[in-house]
Protein backbone atom coordinates (compact mmCIF):
# COMPACT_ATOMS: atom_id res chain seq x y z
CA UNK A 1 0.00 0.00 0.00
CA UNK A 2 2.76 1.84 0.94
CA UNK A 3 4.55 1.54 -2.69
CA UNK A 4 1.66 2.25 -4.43
CA UNK A 5 0.73 5.85 -2.69
CA UNK A 6 4.60 6.87 -3.46
CA UNK A 7 3.95 5.83 -6.96
CA UNK A 8 1.21 7.98 -6.97
CA UNK A 9 2.82 10.99 -5.91
CA UNK A 10 5.82 10.68 -7.92
CA UNK A 11 3.48 10.49 -10.79
CA UNK A 12 1.49 13.37 -9.75
CA UNK A 13 4.27 15.33 -8.93
CA UNK A 14 5.52 14.30 -12.92
CA UNK A 15 2.59 15.61 -14.20
CA UNK A 16 2.61 18.79 -12.51
CA UNK A 17 6.08 19.22 -13.29
CA UNK A 18 4.92 18.35 -17.39
CA UNK A 19 2.59 21.00 -17.36
CA UNK A 20 4.68 23.88 -15.19
CA UNK A 21 5.82 25.02 -19.18
CA UNK A 22 3.36 25.13 -21.44
CA UNK A 23 3.44 25.93 -25.11
CA UNK A 24 3.74 30.33 -24.25
CA UNK A 25 3.92 32.27 -27.60
CA UNK A 26 2.96 35.68 -26.41
CA UNK A 27 6.19 38.20 -26.29
CA UNK A 28 9.74 37.19 -27.78
CA UNK A 29 11.52 35.94 -24.72
CA UNK A 30 8.51 33.12 -24.69
CA UNK A 31 8.68 32.32 -28.23
CA UNK A 32 12.25 31.50 -27.76
CA UNK A 33 12.03 29.66 -24.42
CA UNK A 34 9.32 27.77 -25.50
CA UNK A 35 11.27 26.29 -28.64
CA UNK A 36 14.37 25.54 -27.01
CA UNK A 37 13.13 24.18 -23.89
CA UNK A 38 10.98 21.54 -25.74
CA UNK A 39 13.81 20.14 -27.87
CA UNK A 40 16.08 19.67 -24.68
CA UNK A 41 17.08 15.88 -23.63
CA UNK A 42 14.53 16.01 -20.47
CA UNK A 43 12.16 17.99 -22.41
CA UNK A 44 11.95 16.94 -25.43
CA UNK A 45 8.87 17.11 -26.93
CA UNK A 46 9.16 18.99 -30.31
CA UNK A 47 5.91 18.94 -31.61
CA UNK A 48 5.82 21.52 -28.99
CA UNK A 49 8.50 22.88 -30.16
CA UNK A 50 7.01 23.56 -33.55
CA UNK A 51 4.15 25.06 -32.44
CA UNK A 52 6.87 28.93 -32.97
CA UNK A 53 6.76 28.56 -36.69
CA UNK A 54 3.33 29.68 -37.97
CA UNK A 55 1.91 28.32 -41.24
CA UNK A 56 3.86 25.19 -41.77
CA UNK A 57 2.49 21.52 -41.51
CA UNK A 58 3.46 19.64 -38.80
CA UNK A 59 6.48 17.39 -40.07
CA UNK A 60 7.93 20.33 -41.34
CA UNK A 61 7.76 22.51 -38.65
CA UNK A 62 9.49 20.03 -36.26
CA UNK A 63 12.09 19.65 -39.15
CA UNK A 64 12.65 23.42 -38.91
CA UNK A 65 12.34 23.76 -35.32
CA UNK A 66 15.26 20.97 -34.51
CA UNK A 67 17.66 22.58 -37.61
CA UNK A 68 17.26 25.84 -35.64
CA UNK A 69 18.43 24.08 -32.65
CA UNK A 70 21.52 22.81 -34.16
CA UNK A 71 22.56 25.95 -36.05
CA UNK A 72 22.62 27.61 -32.71
CA UNK A 73 24.31 24.87 -31.15
CA UNK A 74 26.84 24.80 -33.88
CA UNK A 75 27.35 28.22 -34.19
CA UNK A 76 27.78 28.36 -29.73
CA UNK A 77 24.95 30.81 -29.89
CA UNK A 78 24.23 31.35 -26.56
CA UNK A 79 20.65 32.69 -25.64
CA UNK A 80 20.68 34.88 -23.03
CA UNK A 81 16.73 34.87 -22.14
CA UNK A 82 17.59 38.28 -19.98
CA UNK A 83 18.10 39.97 -22.32
CA UNK A 84 14.86 39.28 -24.77
CA UNK A 85 12.13 41.55 -24.16
CA UNK A 86 9.22 39.87 -22.78
CA UNK A 87 7.03 42.90 -24.29
CA UNK A 88 4.24 41.56 -26.19
CA UNK A 89 4.40 45.04 -28.42
CA UNK A 90 7.73 45.29 -28.92
CA UNK A 91 8.68 47.36 -31.76
CA UNK A 92 11.52 45.97 -34.14
CA UNK A 93 14.99 47.23 -33.45
CA UNK A 94 15.34 48.85 -36.91
CA UNK A 95 13.22 51.39 -35.89
CA UNK A 96 9.69 50.56 -37.34
CA UNK A 97 7.06 51.44 -35.76
CA UNK A 98 4.25 49.09 -37.26
CA UNK A 99 6.40 46.26 -37.55
CA UNK A 100 7.04 43.72 -34.36
CA UNK A 101 9.85 42.02 -34.86
CA UNK A 102 13.09 41.23 -32.88
CA UNK A 103 15.96 40.38 -34.09
CA UNK A 104 17.86 37.77 -32.00
CA UNK A 105 21.29 37.98 -32.85
CA UNK A 106 21.76 41.46 -35.58
CA UNK A 107 25.56 40.81 -35.79
CA UNK A 108 26.27 37.02 -35.64
CA UNK A 109 23.21 36.09 -37.40
CA UNK A 110 20.79 38.57 -38.39
CA UNK A 111 18.65 35.84 -40.45
CA UNK A 112 17.34 34.83 -37.10
CA UNK A 113 14.12 36.60 -35.81
CA UNK A 114 10.66 36.45 -34.13
CA UNK A 115 7.29 38.41 -35.05
CA UNK A 116 3.94 38.96 -34.25
CA UNK A 117 0.99 37.73 -36.45
CA UNK A 118 -2.83 37.29 -35.18
CA UNK A 119 -1.28 38.35 -31.61
CA UNK A 120 1.38 35.71 -31.06
CA UNK A 121 5.37 35.54 -31.52
CA UNK A 122 6.36 33.21 -34.34
CA UNK A 123 9.61 32.70 -35.61
CA UNK A 124 9.86 35.36 -38.84
CA UNK A 125 8.67 34.16 -42.54
CA UNK A 126 12.66 35.30 -43.12
CA UNK A 127 13.90 32.90 -40.63
CA UNK A 128 12.19 30.10 -42.31
CA UNK A 129 13.62 30.45 -45.49
CA UNK A 130 16.74 30.86 -44.03
CA UNK A 131 16.88 27.91 -41.95
CA UNK A 132 18.12 24.90 -44.48
CA UNK A 133 20.50 27.44 -46.24
CA UNK A 134 22.31 28.16 -42.98
CA UNK A 135 22.29 24.58 -41.73
CA UNK A 136 23.68 23.74 -44.84
CA UNK A 137 26.77 26.24 -43.92
CA UNK A 138 26.78 24.90 -40.67
CA UNK A 139 26.95 21.08 -41.04
CA UNK A 140 27.84 20.57 -45.35
CA UNK A 141 26.91 17.39 -46.97
CA UNK A 142 30.66 16.11 -46.49
CA UNK A 143 29.98 15.72 -42.79
CA UNK A 144 27.32 13.48 -43.06
CA UNK A 145 29.08 11.14 -45.70
CA UNK A 146 32.09 11.25 -43.15
CA UNK A 147 30.12 10.60 -40.22
CA UNK A 148 28.70 7.48 -41.83
CA UNK A 149 32.56 6.48 -42.32
CA UNK A 150 33.83 5.95 -38.97
CA UNK A 151 33.95 3.18 -37.37
CA UNK A 152 32.33 2.37 -34.26
CA UNK A 153 35.62 2.28 -32.59
CA UNK A 154 35.21 5.91 -33.04
CA UNK A 155 33.02 7.48 -31.08
CA UNK A 156 34.41 6.41 -28.28
CA UNK A 157 35.25 9.26 -25.46
CA UNK A 158 38.54 9.86 -23.99
CA UNK A 159 37.87 12.73 -21.76
CA UNK A 160 34.45 13.11 -22.61
CA UNK A 161 35.53 14.06 -26.60
CA UNK A 162 35.07 11.22 -29.08
CA UNK A 163 37.87 10.35 -31.13
CA UNK A 164 36.79 10.94 -34.23
CA UNK A 165 36.19 14.84 -33.30
CA UNK A 166 40.03 14.48 -31.96
CA UNK A 167 41.24 13.46 -35.23
CA UNK A 168 39.05 16.18 -37.02
CA UNK A 169 40.43 18.66 -34.97
CA UNK A 170 44.16 17.95 -35.45
CA UNK A 171 42.82 17.90 -39.55
CA UNK A 172 41.12 21.57 -39.24
CA UNK A 173 44.20 22.35 -37.73
CA UNK A 174 46.39 21.33 -40.52
CA UNK A 175 44.16 22.35 -43.04
CA UNK A 176 44.18 26.08 -41.69
CA UNK A 177 48.07 25.99 -41.29
CA UNK A 178 48.43 25.04 -44.55
CA UNK A 179 45.57 27.80 -46.26
CA UNK A 180 47.27 30.46 -44.04
CA UNK A 181 50.73 29.84 -45.90
CA UNK A 182 48.82 29.72 -49.33
CA UNK A 183 46.72 33.21 -48.81
CA UNK A 184 49.63 35.15 -46.79
CA UNK A 185 51.76 34.71 -50.38
CA UNK A 186 48.55 35.33 -52.56
CA UNK A 187 47.69 38.36 -50.60
CA UNK A 188 51.50 39.83 -50.78
CA UNK A 189 51.04 39.43 -54.76
CA UNK A 190 47.88 41.10 -54.64
CA UNK A 191 49.08 43.71 -52.24
CA UNK A 192 52.52 44.05 -54.56
CA UNK A 193 50.51 44.36 -57.64
CA UNK A 194 48.14 46.64 -56.43
CA UNK A 195 50.84 48.83 -55.03
CA UNK A 196 52.75 49.07 -58.21
CA UNK A 197 49.58 50.25 -59.90
CA UNK A 198 48.44 52.84 -57.82
CA UNK A 199 52.47 54.38 -57.57
CA UNK A 200 53.69 53.46 -60.31
CA UNK A 201 57.09 52.30 -59.20
CA UNK A 202 58.61 48.77 -58.32
CA UNK A 203 58.59 47.99 -54.80
CA UNK A 204 61.73 48.36 -52.98
CA UNK A 205 63.05 45.97 -49.82
CA UNK A 206 61.22 48.78 -47.35
CA UNK A 207 58.15 48.19 -49.03
CA UNK A 208 58.04 44.48 -49.20
CA UNK A 209 58.62 44.35 -45.57
CA UNK A 210 55.44 46.64 -44.98
CA UNK A 211 53.48 44.99 -47.24
CA UNK A 212 55.03 41.53 -45.80
CA UNK A 213 53.71 42.51 -42.31
CA UNK A 214 50.34 43.70 -43.70
CA UNK A 215 49.77 40.31 -45.57
CA UNK A 216 50.30 38.21 -42.06
CA UNK A 217 47.39 39.14 -40.45
CA UNK A 218 45.09 38.92 -43.24
CA UNK A 219 45.83 35.43 -43.54
CA UNK A 220 45.14 34.68 -40.09
CA UNK A 221 41.59 36.29 -40.82
CA UNK A 222 41.03 34.00 -43.49
CA UNK A 223 42.33 31.14 -41.08
CA UNK A 224 39.68 32.06 -38.30
CA UNK A 225 37.25 32.16 -41.30
CA UNK A 226 38.14 28.34 -41.92
CA UNK A 227 37.87 27.38 -38.26
CA UNK A 228 34.45 29.29 -38.00
CA UNK A 229 32.91 27.90 -40.87
CA UNK A 230 34.37 23.72 -40.47
CA UNK A 231 33.94 23.70 -36.42
CA UNK A 232 30.51 23.53 -35.92
CA UNK A 233 30.75 20.11 -38.44
CA UNK A 234 32.47 18.48 -35.36
CA UNK A 235 29.53 19.16 -33.39
CA UNK A 236 30.34 19.79 -29.72
CA UNK A 237 28.05 20.61 -27.57
CA UNK A 238 26.44 24.00 -27.05
CA UNK A 239 28.84 25.04 -23.96
CA UNK A 240 32.28 24.32 -26.17
CA UNK A 241 31.09 25.98 -29.19
CA UNK A 242 30.29 29.12 -27.16
CA UNK A 243 33.40 29.29 -25.88
CA UNK A 244 35.25 28.38 -29.20
CA UNK A 245 33.59 30.79 -31.15
CA UNK A 246 34.18 33.56 -28.36
CA UNK A 247 37.35 33.55 -28.80
CA UNK A 248 37.73 33.20 -32.14
CA UNK A 249 35.46 36.33 -32.56
CA UNK A 250 38.09 37.67 -30.06
CA UNK A 251 40.77 36.34 -32.01
CA UNK A 252 39.13 37.61 -35.12
CA UNK A 253 38.70 41.19 -33.61
CA UNK A 254 42.17 41.46 -32.76
CA UNK A 255 43.75 40.54 -36.24
CA UNK A 256 41.10 42.98 -38.11
CA UNK A 257 42.67 45.65 -35.56
CA UNK A 258 45.92 44.40 -36.54
CA UNK A 259 45.06 44.47 -40.43
CA UNK A 260 43.84 47.79 -40.05
CA UNK A 261 46.51 49.40 -38.45
CA UNK A 262 48.92 47.77 -40.45
CA UNK A 263 46.48 49.49 -43.57
CA UNK A 264 46.92 52.79 -41.66
CA UNK A 265 51.06 52.47 -42.23
CA UNK A 266 50.96 51.48 -45.48
CA UNK A 267 48.71 54.08 -46.37
CA UNK A 268 50.30 56.91 -44.77
CA UNK A 269 53.55 55.40 -45.67
CA UNK A 270 52.65 56.16 -49.84
CA UNK A 271 50.96 59.35 -48.33
CA UNK A 272 54.47 60.64 -46.92
CA UNK A 273 56.37 59.58 -49.74
CA UNK A 274 53.38 62.04 -51.91
CA UNK A 275 53.92 64.81 -49.50
CA UNK A 276 57.62 64.82 -49.88
CA UNK A 277 57.82 65.80 -53.37
CA UNK A 278 55.43 68.03 -52.96
CA UNK A 279 56.96 71.87 -52.53
CA UNK A 280 54.37 72.50 -49.75
CA UNK A 281 56.31 71.04 -46.57
CA UNK A 282 52.65 71.96 -44.88
CA UNK A 283 51.36 68.49 -45.84
CA UNK A 284 54.09 67.07 -44.72
CA UNK A 285 53.43 67.68 -41.02
CA UNK A 286 49.83 66.65 -41.76
CA UNK A 287 50.97 62.87 -42.24
CA UNK A 288 51.80 62.30 -38.27
CA UNK A 289 48.65 64.06 -37.71
CA UNK A 290 46.69 61.95 -39.90
CA UNK A 291 48.45 58.59 -38.75
CA UNK A 292 47.60 59.21 -35.22
CA UNK A 293 44.17 59.81 -36.09
CA UNK A 294 43.66 57.09 -37.79
CA UNK A 295 45.47 54.91 -35.25
CA UNK A 296 43.01 56.37 -32.48
CA UNK A 297 39.99 55.88 -34.44
CA UNK A 298 40.72 52.03 -35.48
CA UNK A 299 41.25 51.52 -31.71
CA UNK A 300 38.58 52.52 -30.47
CA UNK A 301 36.02 50.65 -33.33
CA UNK A 302 38.00 48.09 -32.40
CA UNK A 303 37.19 48.00 -28.67
CA UNK A 304 33.76 48.82 -29.10
CA UNK A 305 33.65 45.62 -31.10
CA UNK A 306 35.60 44.01 -28.57
CA UNK A 307 33.42 45.04 -25.71
CA UNK A 308 29.78 43.74 -27.88
CA UNK A 309 31.28 40.32 -27.79
CA UNK A 310 32.16 40.10 -24.65
CA UNK A 311 28.65 40.79 -23.75
CA UNK A 312 28.75 44.98 -22.54
CA UNK A 313 26.08 46.77 -23.77
CA UNK A 314 28.07 49.15 -26.64
CA UNK A 315 24.58 50.97 -27.11
CA UNK A 316 24.91 52.34 -23.67
CA UNK A 317 28.32 52.88 -23.51
CA UNK A 318 28.00 54.80 -26.65
CA UNK A 319 25.53 57.09 -25.58
CA UNK A 320 27.56 58.12 -21.91
CA UNK A 321 30.29 58.52 -24.25
CA UNK A 322 28.48 60.65 -26.56
CA UNK A 323 27.40 62.79 -23.45
CA UNK A 324 30.93 62.66 -21.67
CA UNK A 325 32.26 63.81 -24.61
CA UNK A 326 29.67 66.69 -25.05
CA UNK A 327 30.29 67.60 -21.52
CA UNK A 328 34.23 67.61 -22.20
CA UNK A 329 33.77 69.73 -25.32
CA UNK A 330 31.62 72.23 -23.61
CA UNK A 331 34.33 72.48 -20.12
CA UNK A 332 37.09 72.45 -22.78
CA UNK A 333 35.87 74.63 -25.18
CA UNK A 334 38.93 76.75 -26.27
CA UNK A 335 40.68 73.08 -26.83
CA UNK A 336 37.89 72.76 -29.48
CA UNK A 337 38.49 75.90 -30.53
CA UNK A 338 41.72 75.78 -31.49
CA UNK A 339 41.39 71.88 -33.08
CA UNK A 340 38.94 73.55 -35.47
CA UNK A 341 41.63 76.25 -36.16
CA UNK A 342 43.66 73.13 -36.81
CA UNK A 343 41.58 72.07 -39.43
CA UNK A 344 40.73 75.41 -41.01
CA UNK A 345 45.02 76.02 -41.41
CA UNK A 346 45.60 72.56 -43.08
CA UNK A 347 42.05 73.18 -45.04
CA UNK A 348 42.95 77.09 -46.34
CA UNK A 349 47.05 76.47 -45.99
CA UNK A 350 47.66 80.21 -45.37
CA UNK A 351 51.13 79.19 -44.81
CA UNK A 352 53.83 76.38 -45.19
CA UNK A 353 56.40 74.72 -42.89
CA UNK A 354 59.71 76.74 -43.50
CA UNK A 355 57.68 80.07 -44.38
CA UNK A 356 58.48 82.95 -42.85
CA UNK A 357 55.09 84.90 -41.35
CA UNK A 358 54.65 87.95 -39.79
CA UNK A 359 51.49 89.19 -37.79
CA UNK A 360 50.34 91.82 -35.13
CA UNK A 361 51.71 90.19 -32.59
CA UNK A 362 55.29 88.01 -33.72
CA UNK A 363 57.07 87.25 -37.18
CA UNK A 364 58.98 84.38 -37.86
CA UNK A 365 59.60 80.75 -39.39
CA UNK A 366 56.85 78.48 -39.45
CA UNK A 367 58.46 75.29 -38.12
CA UNK A 368 55.38 72.87 -36.90
CA UNK A 369 51.88 73.22 -36.58
CA UNK A 370 50.58 70.85 -34.05
CA UNK A 371 46.59 70.31 -32.98
CA UNK A 372 46.16 73.01 -30.69
CA UNK A 373 48.64 75.44 -31.87
CA UNK A 374 51.76 76.63 -34.05
CA UNK A 375 55.08 76.66 -33.17
CA UNK A 376 56.98 79.79 -34.56
CA UNK A 377 60.68 80.79 -34.37
CA UNK A 378 61.96 84.28 -34.38
CA UNK A 379 65.20 85.60 -35.65
CA UNK A 380 66.47 85.57 -32.26
CA UNK A 381 65.66 81.91 -32.47
CA UNK A 382 63.36 82.42 -29.78
CA UNK A 383 59.98 80.20 -30.37
CA UNK A 384 56.21 81.09 -30.16
CA UNK A 385 53.63 79.20 -29.72
CA UNK A 386 50.19 80.30 -30.80
CA UNK A 387 47.22 78.76 -30.69
CA UNK A 388 45.77 77.68 -34.09
CA UNK A 389 42.12 79.48 -32.93
CA UNK A 390 43.70 82.82 -33.21
CA UNK A 391 46.07 81.94 -35.38
CA UNK A 392 43.31 81.19 -38.32
CA UNK A 393 41.81 84.42 -37.37
CA UNK A 394 44.19 86.64 -37.46
CA UNK A 395 45.55 88.44 -40.28
CA UNK A 396 49.06 86.99 -41.71
CA UNK A 397 51.50 88.59 -43.89
CA UNK A 398 53.15 85.56 -45.91
CA UNK A 399 56.53 86.27 -46.57
CA UNK A 400 57.64 82.72 -48.00
CA UNK A 401 54.64 83.68 -50.65
CA UNK A 402 56.91 86.61 -51.56
CA UNK A 403 57.46 85.78 -55.69
CA UNK A 404 60.59 88.69 -54.96
CA UNK A 405 62.23 89.74 -51.94
CA UNK A 406 62.03 93.81 -52.18
CA UNK A 407 64.48 96.24 -50.71
CA UNK A 408 64.36 100.15 -50.73
CA UNK A 409 66.99 102.11 -49.47
CA UNK A 410 67.95 105.71 -49.82
CA UNK A 411 71.59 107.07 -50.35
CA UNK A 412 72.74 110.84 -49.94
CA UNK A 413 75.20 112.58 -51.61
CA UNK A 414 76.95 115.06 -50.54
CA UNK A 415 75.17 118.63 -52.28
CA UNK A 416 78.20 119.79 -54.09
CA UNK A 417 78.07 116.81 -56.07
CA UNK A 418 77.92 117.93 -60.28
CA UNK A 419 75.33 117.31 -61.98
CA UNK A 420 77.45 114.51 -64.08
CA UNK A 421 78.51 112.92 -61.50
CA UNK A 422 75.02 112.17 -59.88
CA UNK A 423 73.76 110.93 -63.26
CA UNK A 424 76.97 109.44 -63.82
CA UNK A 425 75.89 107.52 -60.15
CA UNK A 426 72.38 106.70 -61.14
CA UNK A 427 73.50 105.12 -64.46
CA UNK A 428 76.26 103.04 -63.11
CA UNK A 429 74.28 101.88 -59.97
CA UNK A 430 71.62 100.57 -62.80
CA UNK A 431 74.31 98.49 -64.30
CA UNK A 432 75.67 96.91 -60.86
CA UNK A 433 71.98 95.80 -60.71
CA UNK A 434 72.03 94.38 -63.97
CA UNK A 435 75.22 92.73 -63.10
CA UNK A 436 74.22 91.22 -59.76
CA UNK A 437 73.54 87.49 -60.53
CA UNK A 438 70.25 87.46 -57.97
CA UNK A 439 68.17 90.52 -58.92
CA UNK A 440 65.37 90.87 -61.00
CA UNK A 441 66.59 92.38 -64.23
CA UNK A 442 63.26 93.79 -64.81
CA UNK A 443 62.43 95.18 -62.04
CA UNK A 444 64.28 97.96 -60.79
CA UNK A 445 64.11 101.36 -59.99
CA UNK A 446 67.41 103.54 -59.20
CA UNK A 447 66.78 107.30 -59.55
CA UNK A 448 67.62 111.09 -57.70
CA UNK A 449 64.09 111.36 -56.07
CA UNK A 450 64.70 114.52 -53.97
CA UNK A 451 66.51 117.26 -51.22
CA UNK A 452 67.09 116.16 -48.10
CA UNK A 453 68.31 118.17 -45.43
CA UNK A 454 71.91 117.37 -46.02
CA UNK A 455 71.54 115.46 -48.90
CA UNK A 456 70.98 114.91 -52.60
CA UNK A 457 68.71 111.68 -52.66
CA UNK A 458 69.76 108.53 -54.54
CA UNK A 459 66.40 105.74 -54.46
CA UNK A 460 67.34 102.46 -54.64
CA UNK A 461 64.49 100.22 -55.17
CA UNK A 462 65.39 96.87 -56.19
CA UNK A 463 64.21 92.94 -55.86
CA UNK A 464 65.59 90.15 -54.98
CA UNK A 465 65.11 86.72 -56.59
CA UNK A 466 65.79 84.55 -53.21
CA UNK A 467 62.96 84.41 -50.67
CA UNK A 468 65.64 82.85 -48.13
CA UNK A 469 66.46 85.42 -45.96
CA UNK A 470 70.17 84.69 -45.53
CA UNK A 471 70.16 85.01 -49.18
CA UNK A 472 68.67 88.44 -48.69
CA UNK A 473 71.28 89.50 -46.94
CA UNK A 474 74.21 88.51 -49.04
CA UNK A 475 72.70 89.98 -51.97
CA UNK A 476 72.56 92.96 -50.31
CA UNK A 477 76.06 93.15 -48.77
CA UNK A 478 77.55 92.38 -52.36
CA UNK A 479 74.95 95.59 -54.08
CA UNK A 480 76.36 97.48 -51.05
CA UNK A 481 79.95 96.93 -51.75
CA UNK A 482 79.29 97.38 -55.56
CA UNK A 483 77.79 100.96 -54.88
CA UNK A 484 81.09 101.74 -52.72
CA UNK A 485 82.99 100.82 -55.07
CA UNK A 486 81.28 103.35 -57.74
CA UNK A 487 81.18 105.90 -55.32
CA UNK A 488 84.89 105.99 -54.50
CA UNK A 489 86.25 105.58 -58.31
CA UNK A 490 83.69 108.35 -59.22
CA UNK A 491 84.92 110.74 -56.53
CA UNK A 492 81.51 110.87 -55.25
CA UNK A 493 81.11 110.89 -51.50
CA UNK A 494 78.50 110.29 -49.44
CA UNK A 495 76.32 113.25 -47.08
CA UNK A 496 75.76 112.47 -43.34
CA UNK A 497 74.17 115.03 -40.96
CA UNK A 498 76.16 118.40 -40.71
CA UNK A 499 75.47 122.16 -41.23
CA UNK A 500 78.61 123.85 -43.43
CA UNK A 501 79.29 127.48 -42.80
CA UNK A 502 81.03 129.42 -46.21
CA UNK A 503 83.07 132.27 -45.27
CA UNK A 504 84.06 134.67 -48.50
CA UNK A 505 85.83 137.07 -46.68
CA UNK A 506 89.00 135.50 -46.84
CA UNK A 507 89.99 135.16 -50.39
CA UNK A 508 93.78 134.17 -49.63
CA UNK A 509 92.11 130.93 -47.50
CA UNK A 510 91.22 127.24 -49.88
CA UNK A 511 88.22 126.33 -49.76
CA UNK A 512 87.60 122.44 -48.24
CA UNK A 513 84.75 121.26 -50.53
CA UNK A 514 86.52 118.40 -52.85
CA UNK A 515 87.29 118.99 -56.55
CA UNK A 516 85.63 116.72 -58.77
CA UNK A 517 86.39 115.42 -62.05
CA UNK A 518 83.43 115.31 -64.46
CA UNK A 519 85.21 114.46 -67.25
CA UNK A 520 82.94 112.48 -69.39
CA UNK A 521 85.40 109.70 -71.27
CA UNK A 522 87.33 109.00 -67.51
CA UNK A 523 83.39 108.53 -66.48
CA UNK A 524 82.38 106.19 -68.54
CA UNK A 525 85.97 104.16 -68.24
CA UNK A 526 85.23 104.03 -64.29
CA UNK A 527 81.64 103.32 -64.53
CA UNK A 528 82.99 99.97 -67.15
CA UNK A 529 85.78 99.29 -64.83
CA UNK A 530 83.47 99.28 -61.85
CA UNK A 531 80.49 97.26 -63.74
CA UNK A 532 83.09 94.47 -65.00
CA UNK A 533 84.82 93.89 -62.18
CA UNK A 534 81.22 93.29 -60.09
CA UNK A 535 80.22 90.84 -63.08
CA UNK A 536 84.04 89.03 -61.90
CA UNK A 537 82.94 88.38 -58.85
CA UNK A 538 79.66 87.37 -59.36
CA UNK A 539 80.40 85.00 -62.38
CA UNK A 540 80.39 82.05 -61.01
CA UNK A 541 77.13 82.52 -59.10
CA UNK A 542 75.66 83.96 -61.74
CA UNK A 543 76.52 81.01 -63.75
CA UNK A 544 75.06 78.55 -60.79
CA UNK A 545 71.82 80.13 -60.90
CA UNK A 546 71.33 79.51 -64.69
CA UNK A 547 72.55 76.17 -64.89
Amino acid sequence: MKKIILLFLFTSQFLVAQEKVKVDLSNPNATIYTHLYFLQEETFQPIKASKTFFGLNQKDAIDKAIKLKKILDGKGLFIDFNKIPNDPNYNDTIGYARVYKYVIFPLRMPQISVEKKNGNWYYSQETVAQIDTLYNQVFPWYVHKLQEMIPVSGYKKVFGVELWQFAGILLLLAFTVLMVIIVKKISFSLLQVLQEKITHKDSNSEVKLVLKRLAHPISLVVGIKIIDAIFPSLQFSLDVNAWVFMILNIAETIFWIYVFLKLVKVVMKFYEDFTSKTESKLDDQLVPILRNFLTVVVIVIGSFRMLHILGVDTTTLLAGATIGGLAFALASQDTVKNLIGTIMIFIDKPFHIGDWIVTSELEGTVEQVGFRSTRVRAADTSVFQIPNSKLSEIVINNRGLLLFRRYKTELGLRYDTPPELIEAFVEGARKLILAHPKTNSEMYNVEFTGFGDSALLIMINVYFESLVWADEQSSKHKLHIGLLQLAKELGVDFAFPSTTVTIENFPEKKGINPKYNIDKERVEAVISSVVSKFEEENSTEKNEIKE
